[in-house]
């Protein structure tokens, strides 16, 4: 086993490289209080340089002339394996899906320590610079488009068998929100289970949910009504 070669300074380059740039990634993840952070990033991209290099450098003593080797076949098993990681970042809550910004970012991180692993240090610099880019500029000018809708948890207490819930989601609708049902539990009083609470996750950006607070709360059945919380 040789320690030290004329191309370890390179290497040793590269993977500082990796580890450097995919920490810039995950350091705006991390501002944005992201699961997927800081050291996620790091980490992946250090370790994709490295299974890059192993690839390009590490079989090279068993060469010869009935034997060959694809360097790329590595590369390619850590796009299709990197999904893995960035799936369990995804997460569906109501009707909206969460985390593919992050996903697609650690996706980006694999891809940044393939290029330092690669010796492409331009491509790996590029494609930090364009990803920095995306997820400041382009969010600016896509919230100026497209206001950014506000997500507000009802808290709803009801009678059963009063139809309370499915009228409640239709004038939603009608007053331009959406709303989903997030959960729901059967409350007992005296001995008698005749009332629920649930809990309805409510969006939408041209409208203020306290004013369709009062709306529910005019609903036949209606026990309560109460916002929760709200993500601005």
């Amino acid at each position: 086993m040789q320690w030290w070669s004329a191309d370890s300074l390179s290497e040793l380059g590269s993977l500082l490289l990796a580890f450097a740039l995919g920490a810039c990634i995950g350091f705006e993840r991390h501002r944005r209080l992201k699961s997927a952070g800081l050291r996620t990033h790091a980490v992946v991209g250090v370790g994709s340089a490295a299974f890059t290099l192993v690839s390009a450098h590490g079989f090279s003593n068993v060469l010869g002339a009935d034997v060959g080797l694809d360097p790329s076949r590595i590369a390619a098993q850590i796009v299709s394996g990197i999904g893995f990681l960035g799936a369990g970042v995804i997460f569906v809550r109501g009707d909206g899906v969460r985390g593919l910004t992050t996903a697609a970012s650690v996706w980006l991180s694999a891809a940044v320590g393939m290029a330092c692993g690669a010796a492409l240090p331009v491509v790996a610099l590029g494609a930090t610079a364009l990803y920095l880019v995306a997820v400041t500029g382009l969010t600016s000018i896509a919230r100026l488009v497209t206001p950014e809708a506000r997500t507000t948890t009802v808290l709803v207490r009801y009678r059963v068998g009063k139809g309370v819930l499915r009228t409640a989601l239709e004038l939603a609708v009608e007053h331009g929100f959406r709303a989903s049902l997030e959960s729901s539990r059967v409350l007992e009083r005296s001995g008698h289970k005749d009332r629920v609470e649930a809990r309805l996750q409510v969006s939408g950006t041209n409208g203020d949910a306290g004013d369709l607070v009062a709306v529910f709360a005019e609903i036949p059945g209606m026990s309560s009504v109460r916002l929760v919380a709200e993500d601005v």
